[in-house]
């Protein structure tokens, strides 16, 4: 069984991490705000969704917002703008929040009682390798039947517990495994 890749790139091939693009494949099924977070409507929306009932603004806290609730309504009503360092810290509290909240409904739906969910693996791309070291790599199918570590690790943003998650999932391409822990895509549909 292959180990891990640890110089990945020393002869050109490029690609990512396929954990990383798991996550921004779940990103893509989240429905975010789309209004940019600059604007005053983006920071309205934001600002509305983590306080809009006491338990949102209990998950916000929790989450790293740490403005008082006197500066909150300021920027609620307009009489204030936070700081950079501030809606940078909004920006990001909102994706944990939002991530936390989708997550138990799009696990249902990547679980689909059993079945799973079948995800599309494209092979890290070679076109910058000399002809004599590059692989035959080929695109594969995995259906995978059980997202919870998947997904949990992608809800809470934890980068090494979702590595491991994924590794754990595509061992099940067998020996190969290790030429698919980078690739340049990652697709499912959920």
């Amino acid at each position: 069984m292959p180990e891990r890749t640890i110089d990945f790139g020393k002869y050109g091939a490029r690609g990512a991490k396929g954990h990383h693009l798991v996550a921004r494949q779940l990103d893509s099924h989240v429905a975010y705000i789309v209004a940019p977070l600059t604007t005053g409507r983006g920071l309205l929306a934001r600002l509305h969704y983590l306080t809009r009932t006491a338990h949102a603004l209990a998950a916000a806290r929790a989450a790293g917002l740490s403005a008082t609730d006197r500066t909150i309504a300021a920027w609620l009503k307009g009489e204030r703008r936070p700081s950079r360092k501030n809606l940078a810290a909004i920006e990001d509290t909102y994706r944990t929040v939002r991530r936390h909240n989708v997550a138990r409904y799009l696990l249902a739906r990547l679980n689909r009682e059993g079945r799973g969910t079948r995800v599309e693996i494209h092979p890290l791309n070679q076109s910058h390798v000399n002809r004599p070291l590059q692989r035959v790599l080929e695109h594969r199918t995995l259906n995978v039947r059980r997202w919870d570590r998947i997904v949990e690790a992608w809800a809470a943003g934890d980068d090494r517990a979702l590595d491991d998650a994924w590794i754990e999932q595509i061992v099940d391409l067998g020996s190969q495994w290790g030429q698919y822990e980078y690739c340049t895509n990652v697709g499912f549909a959920a």
